[in-house]
């Protein structure tokens, strides 16, 4: 728990790993295959819901078929691995999770990209010893983040009241809300500033400003 009991739970995509460039390459990339055309940062980032399917349902005017979401996610999947290796952390990312460890704050990783991805990933990188867990995604779902929080603060036997999620999408304060918990949210990532503004919580434009903000909410 660390000396003040503060814990704060990472997301990995767009928040510490600055892959957005790559997850828009990979979107359009997919979207070329399948017939769709294809779309800016900004559209993505007005649009970008989760579950993933109602996010193409925004873009196609409805819900895909199962058929037709298991051609998407795997096309998407496909052409971001070959993106993901070339993506760098964000910039600080590497000094801030280093300095909440020597300060005593415990941290962890809770991410919806497929476990088997994540785990390598995060120790290329060289800072999965920052996490006290890292989880990622062990199926082939298209749930949000709620279900999983759950299980992953169950797992590490950390109050809730005590926990700060730190994302860059609404749905990593909806699964904070879930839980009890506070978030702060990254603008940096898969949303804008005004879809994040809509949800309530904090925003910033620093992982920086999101520790800071973290340490006063808790």
């Amino acid at each position: 728990m660390g000396k003040h009991g503060k814990h704060l739970v990472w997301d990995w995509n767009g928040t510490l790993l600055d892959d957005t460039g790559a997850v828009i390459g990979a979107t359009n990339a997919a979207f070329a295959e399948l017939g769709l055309a294809s779309i800016t940062l900004e559209q993505y980032r007005e649009l970008y819901t989760v579950p993933v399917p109602k996010f193409y349902e925004r873009l196609m005017g409805r819900l895909p078929t199962d058929a037709e979401w298991v051609v998407m996610n795997g096309t998407f999947h496909r052409h971001y691995r070959e993106r993901a290796g070339a993506c760098g952390l964000t910039v600080g990312a590497a000094e801030l999770l280093a300095a909440r460890q020597e300060a005593g704050v415990t941290q962890s990783l809770l991410s919806l990209a497929p476990q088997v991805e994540l785990i390598p990933l995060v120790r290329h990188h060289g800072i999965a010893e920052r996490f006290v867990r890292m989880d990622g995604r062990l199926d082939d779902s298209s749930d949000g983040k709620s279900g999983h929080m759950v299980r992953h603060l169950a797992a590490l036997g950390v109050p809730a009241e005590r926990v700060v999620v730190i994302g860059d999408a609404a749905d990593d304060a909806v699964a904070a809300a879930h839980v009890g918990a506070r978030a702060v949210l990254y603008t940096g990532g898969s949303h804008s500033r005004a879809s994040l503004s809509r949800v309530g919580v904090p925003v910033v434009d620093s992982l920086e400003e999101a520790v800071a903000v973290a340490e006063e909410l808790v």
